[in-house]
């Protein structure tokens, strides 16, 4: 069983959906069942908040129960300046404080994609690695994660790299290839050109693949043709769970 101090709260948000766990950050694994309602129609500020604090009540936790908090967007110093699928209110807001505030204690708060790769670096498909690791998330867009040596370098926005007069993602996200119904073929070569030019630009150790699509990572990593190895995720979809969980507990 894990000790109180291995044990923290995980809290994803996303565009769809808003989900969470207890989480035993020593060896990163769900300690509950998952929990999850979905995002607010308009995904404004209140009613996501809302939706927080009522599924950390579900979870029916200690209140010195460290909790991380995961969002789609830049975020800086607690505040959010982006946003990804949700309300436009949410830039430029004081979201650190505002889920503090609902939660009655201090909370860690993280760009969703980079929750995730911290997750993988230190539990999943990166954790034996050194070096830099790169991970992607290949979804609606593009989301991107920077670990080096286990330390995260915050807001890598990767999927808004122009390549090509386009943002990278637009090409070659998930989305992509399903609104332009490209074959795997097809949309490897996108791929190619997108992961070339991270190598060029970052020289990295791995690339690791998240999103939905990674479940389906042989049908198209093995036609890429990269210097540097690329693996899928692991963690799959409790990834940004996991890394928030781990975050807040300053693993």
């Amino acid at each position: 069983m894990a000790k109180s101090k291995d044990k923290a709260v995980g809290v994803d948000i996303g565009g769809t959906g808003v989900k969470a766990a207890l989480v035993d950050v020593r060896h990163g694994e769900l300690l509950s069942d998952r929990v999850k309602v979905p995002t607010p129609t308009g995904g404004e500020p209140d009613a996501i908040r809302d939706a927080v604090v009522e599924l950390v009540e579900r979870l029916d936790v200690d209140d010195d129960t460290p909790i991380g908090v995961t969002f789609p967007a830049i975020v800086r110093h607690g505040r959010t300046m982006s946003a990804a699928n949700v309300s436009n209110a949410w830039i430029g807001l004081e979201a650190e404080r505002l889920f503090e505030q609902a939660l009655g204690r201090d909370i860690h708060f993280a760009n969703d994609a980079d929750a995730a790769g911290f997750a993988e670096d230190h539990y999943g498909a990166a954790k034996d690695a050194s070096g830099l690791v790169i991970m992607t998330t290949l979804g609606t867009g593009i989301g991107g994660a920077l670990i080096y040596n286990g330390v995260l370098i915050p807001n890598a926005e990767l999927g808004h790299l122009e390549l090509d007069g386009h943002d990278a993602e637009s090409r070659a996200a998930n989305s992509a290839r399903e609104r332009e119904e490209l074959s795997w073929e097809v949309w490897a070569q996108r791929l190619q050109r997108y992961y070339s030019h991270l190598e060029f630009i970052f020289s990295p150790d791995l690339f690791v693949v998240g999103g939905g699509v990674s479940k389906s990572s042989e049908l198209f990593l093995p036609l890429l043709d990269l210097q540097t190895p690329i693996v899928p995720a692991k963690l799959r979809n409790n990834a940004g769970i996991i890394g928030a969980a781990a975050l807040a507990r300053g693993v």
